[in-house]
Parts: structure tokens; sequence; C-alpha cells
């Protein structure tokens, strides 16, 4: 059953990726064929074509390899003009995708070329792409903490530790001479919900643990409702060396006033625009980690090596997804539960998508923006000090950088494919 699980998780992230590249390519597709560009293929996935069917001037289709997609438009580079041409070790390169971009352009009127329209149209269908990854993450994000909703800690108690003991043993059962744990000794019991501590009126776990962190080795008035009645309780925490989370969010360990019980666990549906909330949070731990992605890469790479643990916030390919997918999946927890993280892993991998594809280098989406901006700066500027039209920006001169760029996406990936395989996360 655990195998059948793991692979059925495997399958239903996996899905949920190609649904997503396909609807990001989509993002592209409308506009595109909106503002009159002729589009000649739209295809998910990458290799040899699996299956296609022509729909009008479009084929579109899916391919072997479950891994991006694209949609090719005719004419993504200016034409020929009678310019400089490149020289030197890229000549060849350059050369071969204006040879190909000529060829896409063959037949097809000027004015349906991807490179004849307006900036702020090519914008819009460059764009088209991470946009739709975005509204994928905010709809899924909403669906799982305004649909589904957060687990949260609650003022009524689950279990109480019957002893103290000692920060960091491997201990797990009371022996004769342990000392009473504090909420034990106070006679809290499980299924009590607490009402207030030492005065102050408490409205979840959160409150009641910070009152007690705060008062060791002092009684205060612990108050709870006990099947409808309010029962008042003596308690006296210890000063014990315990994790809990701060102020800031952060979990750390110190030594805190300790009382020696946990509390229940529920789902709270947030408001409508937590969702959205959720994505741009997201949002900024992914750009976090692109900002010191060589970084984040060369420490994979000695913890691949090394045998090391890996940072759970380490980046991961499709692979480790997959993984961690089919782990979670497989899990002994509550189906909702295991549900809302498939969720969240489609999910902040849309972030990811939107993330990746926004960085200004070709051939990402974000580098086609950037060159339709500086072509615009280019016009704006020449305009402004009454110099002749500039050539169009040719983004076909900038293949070598692409090349680079490729080069580099297929060395990360290798090595990301390589530390899922042989040295994954661990949950």
């Amino acid at each position: 059953m655990g195998v059948l699980a793991f692979v059925i998780g495997v399958l239903i992230v996996a899905v949920g990726l190609l649904v997503s590249i396909a609807l990001h390519e989509i993002g592209h597709l409308v506009p595109a064929k909106r503002f009159g560009v002729r589009v000649g293929q739209y295809m998910v996935g990458m290799g040899r074509t699996a299956w296609s069917k022509k729909v009008g001037e479009t084929e579109y289709g899916i391919k072997w390899l479950p891994v991006g997609g694209y949609i090719s438009m005719a004419g993504m580079y200016p034409p020929r003009d009678g310019g400089k041409e490149p020289t030197g070790l890229f000549r060849t390169l350059v050369q071969d995708a204006q040879d190909a971009n000529e060829e896409s352009r063959a037949g097809v009127e000027e004015s349906r070329t991807f490179a004849a329209l307006p900036t702020g149209k090519r914008i819009i269908i460059m764009l088209g792409g991470p946009v739709m990854n975005l509204l994928i993450a905010v709809v899924l994000f909403t669906v799982l903490v305004s649909g589904i909703g957060v687990t949260q800690s609650t003022a009524t108690v689950s279990t109480v530790s019957q002893c103290v003991l000692p920060a960091g043993t491997d201990q797990t059962e009371c022996a004769a001479d342990d000392p009473l744990s504090p909420a034990a000794e106070a006679g809290l019991l499980p299924g009590d919900t607490i009402v207030s501590v030492d005065g102050t009126a408490v409205t979840g776990f959160a409150d009641a643990s910070e009152i007690i962190r705060t008062h060791p080795d002092e009684t205060v008035e612990l108050v709870v409702d006990r099947d409808g009645a309010e029962v008042a309780l003596e308690l006296t925490p210890v000063l014990a060396t315990n994790q809990y989370v701060d102020a800031s969010g952060q979990v750390v360990t110190g030594e805190v006033g300790f009382a020696g019980f946990s509390p229940t666990q529920e789902r709270v549906r947030q408001p409508l625009w937590a969702g959205t909330e959720a994505v741009f949070t997201q949002m900024g731990a992914v750009a976090n980690v692109i900002l010191h992605l060589p970084q984040r890469l060369w420490e994979t790479g000695v913890d691949l090596f090394t045998g090391q643990e890996r940072d759970p916030d380490s980046p991961i390919s499709v692979i480790g997804v997959g993984r961690i997918a089919g782990e979670v999946a497989a899990a002994e927890a509550p189906l909702l539960d295991r549900a809302a993280v498939m969720i969240q892993i489609v999910a902040s991998v849309n972030v990811a998508l939107f993330a990746f594809n926004m960085i200004p280098l070709l051939p990402l989406d974000g580098g086609h923006i950037f060159v339709a901006l500086w072509d615009a700066v280019k016009r704006g500027w020449a305009r402004l000090f009454r110099r002749p039209k500039p050539r169009p920006a040719d983004a076909s001169r900038l293949v070598p950088l692409t090349l680079v760029v490729v080069v580099l996406m297929i060395g990360m990936s290798a090595l990301l494919f390589a530390a899922d395989i042989f040295n994954p996360v661990t949950l």
C-alpha cells in the first residue's frame, strides 16, 4: 500500500506540473493569437513528439519528455537589414539563429511577426506565461488556506506530560523518580480548554504559552473550561531548556518556563486575501534562493560528494519534487493533510516558475521582456534627441549569451538531478 501511495503521489504532482506548464504556454499563446501573430506550434514537453494535431495554422502537441514546453512564433527577431554582420567564434551560431528566423517569416505578412509588434504587445505576450503561473499559485494557495484551512494550535489540551524529562534526552517514558510536570501536578487534563493564565484571557495555545514561558518558578492561576464548567488550577512552571516560537515566528531554543502539556490542532480557514499574501511570502523565499543560487548550488554539490545532510531549503529538481510528493502521499497522516501538502507543492512550484522565468536572461521570458524594453529605450532616446530611428534590437545577436545560459541551466539540472537521487532532501 505504501509503494502504491508513493506512486500515486508522484503521478498527482507530475500531472499538476504538466498542467501548469500547459497553462503557462497558453498564457503566451492567447495574447499572441489575439495580436495576430502567426503561431506555428504549441507544444507541452520536450524531445520527440508523442501526439499532435493541427488546428488552423497551429500544430498542438505533447512531447515525450514531460519537462518544459514552448510556442513557436513567426519572426521572433527582426529581419536582416544589412547591418553589421557578427564575427568571431559565435558567428555561425548567430547566423543559424537568423536563418531559422528568416525561415519562420517565410510566407508570413510582416505585421503578423512577433518582432513587428509594438513593445507593449511583445511584453504582454512574454508576460502571459509567468503571469499564468502566478494566477495558478494564487488560486491553489487560496484553496489551501481559505478552503482547507491552516493548521493552528488551539487552547484545548491534547496531552499532559507526566514528568519533566531532561533536555536532549532519548528517554520517552517517565521513571519512578522523575519529578511530576507542572501541568500534571496542577491537575490539568486532556480536553481542558484554557480560558485564562495569570488573569489574562487567552484565545489560543500561543497566548497561553507566551505567559507560561515568562513565569518560571512562579505560581500562576490557570482557569480552564472542563465539561462546560470553569475550573481554577494553580500552575508553577519550572525553568527548563525548551524549543518555542518567538515573536518573529522563528523556532528558538532557550531556558524558559515549562508546564508540560501540548495543544490540539485544528484547521482554521483564513480570509480570501490570505492566499495572495501566501503567494508573495513564498515569492520572497524563492527570490532569496535565486539571489543566492550559485552559493546554494555549491553547497548542494558539496553535500552530494561528502554525503552530508542537505539543507531542507536547498534548491531541488522535478525529481526532488516528485520524491517529496511520494513520501507525503505514503505518510501515516489524514488524507486531508496529505492533499493539502500536495496542493502546496504544486502552488510553490508555480511561484518558482514565475520567479525563475522573470530573470532577465535569454532564453527565459524575462530575457525577451528585457530586449523589448531595451528596444523601446533606444527608440525613445532617438526621438528625444531627434536622431534617426535606430535599428530594432536584434536578440539573435545574443545567441552566444543564450547558449551560455542554456549550458549553465543544463549543468544546474544535472547537479540537482544527481543530488535528488543520491542525497535527497529529507522531510
